[in-house]
């Protein structure tokens, strides 16, 4: 996936819904994000159910710390109406895989990570009924993993106003200017240069190909620059992306088969009407023959 820099986010939504000629009838297969991060079949009905299984963190203080079940725990009480299926199966796994970055004894919280999550949820709940409710699903979530949602938002939004001022030199170059943004990035590479001082997931990948997204670089080489510069596996955030793109994939098929889903009920509840309507027409109309007699 050597060249995926090249293709922007909105590419490939697009390319996944050329690919996606879904028929009403035919359910979604099973799809699964590697290194475990599966999910189950898509089905079109509201859930907020927790899985059975229980995941303990690995760490000095384990015993200290909460498990994944814990977790979801607290999102689910903080946010307790339920959520479509096509939207929860892949927050619950979210939310996993969250968990286990949070508390892993490497793991410190910075904006580009913090980029990644805003991004991906954001597609994710792209086209959600109740914008009220999405907000209060993203607080939900995040003060569930113990953390500051409005410092999420509010880095992820400083950090696309200045990748949206940069270019494929100036984003590369962070380690030759003084500068809040560039700052952060020091700080990353310092941390990710050393043995246990960084810890890389999935979502700091994306939070990656967002700035050069914003930044409008199409030039492949730039991304290998950039982990250089940051002092991050290249092939890690190749795999990720790509990991990534198939996600997005998948959530347009799901999200065509909740619309074909919706739609086919209102359908069918209209024509229950006009039978009902025609019905009753027919019987006032008969009661009135029979009461003219």
């Amino acid at each position: 996936m050597a060249a995926v820099t090249s293709v922007s986010f909105s590419a490939i939504t697009q390319s996944a819904e050329r690919k996606s000629s879904v028929s009403s009838s035919r359910s979604i297969d099973t799809f699964r994000f590697r290194s475990n991060f599966s999910f189950d079949s898509v089905n079109v009905r509201s859930s907020n159910s927790t899985s059975r299984f229980v995941v303990h963190c690995t760490s000095s203080s384990a015993a200290d710390l909460p498990t994944v079940a814990d977790t979801k725990l607290k999102f689910l009480t903080a946010y307790k109406r339920p959520i479509p299926t096509v939207y929860n199966t892949v927050l619950q796994e979210l939310i996993v895989q969250q968990h286990l970055t949070r508390y892993k004894k490497s793991y410190q919280y910075d904006p580009v990570f913090a980029l990644g999550f805003v991004t991906v949820y954001d597609q994710l709940m792209e086209g959600y009924p109740s914008e009220e409710d999405r907000n209060a699903i993203f607080k939900a979530y995040i003060e569930a993993l113990k953390e500051d949602p409005e410092q999420y938002r509010a880095d992820a939004q400083k950090l696309e106003e200045w990748a949206c001022t940069q270019n494929a030199n100036t984003l590369v170059d962070f380690s030759s200017k003084d500068g809040e943004i560039e700052n952060i990035f020091k700080d990353i590479a310092q941390r990710a240069g050393t043995k246990d001082g960084f810890c890389y997931s999935r979502l700091f990948a994306v939070g990656l190909f967002r700035l050069l997204e914003l930044a409008n670089v199409t030039d492949p080489t730039i991304l290998e620059k950039l982990c250089a510069a940051l002092n991050v596996n290249k092939k890690s955030v190749d795999r990720d992306l790509d990991v990534y793109r198939n996600l997005l994939s998948k959530l347009v098929q799901a999200k065509e088969l909740l619309k074909e889903y919706v739609e086919r009920e209102k359908k069918k509840r209209g024509e229950r009407e006009t039978q009902k309507a025609n019905e009753t027409v027919t019987k006032c109309l008969g009661d009135y023959q029979y009461a003219g007699r």
